[in-house]
């Protein structure tokens, strides 16, 4: 595993995503005050871009069929019931920049 710099957290405004690709995925980082959590940047419903999607605590709603997923553990919360969910990638802040964690193959191709 290696940790892969991002961007400063100015760059993220508060309770909103911004995507980035690293590793030859796209991810979406988000700003809930303070913290900043990382996801897989596409809704496992139809493929939505959610780093457009609105957060709301500590979830995201896709833009495109308003499914909610939830930033912490990538889980659908809406609709219920769903097994499906996205990737999560860890994230730290270090000298006034966030990283994110990438795992296995997306290393390699980093």
């Amino acid at each position: 595993m290696s940790w892969v710099r991002i961007t400063i957290p100015e760059n993220i405004p508060l309770r909103e995503g911004r995507a980035v690709r690293v590793g030859g995925e796209e991810i979406a980082v988000f700003n809930l005050g303070g913290r900043f959590l990382a996801v897989e940047n596409r809704c496992p419903h139809k493929g939505g871009p959610l780093a457009d999607g609105i957060v709301s605590g500590g979830t995201v709603v896709c833009p495109l069929h308003n499914w909610k997923i939830c930033l912490e553990n990538g889980a659908v919360t809406k609709p219920a019931g769903e097994s499906c969910g996205v990737a999560t990638y860890a994230t730290r802040l270090e000298d006034g920049v966030i990283w994110i964690e990438l795992r296995g193959e997306q290393e390699a191709a980093a």
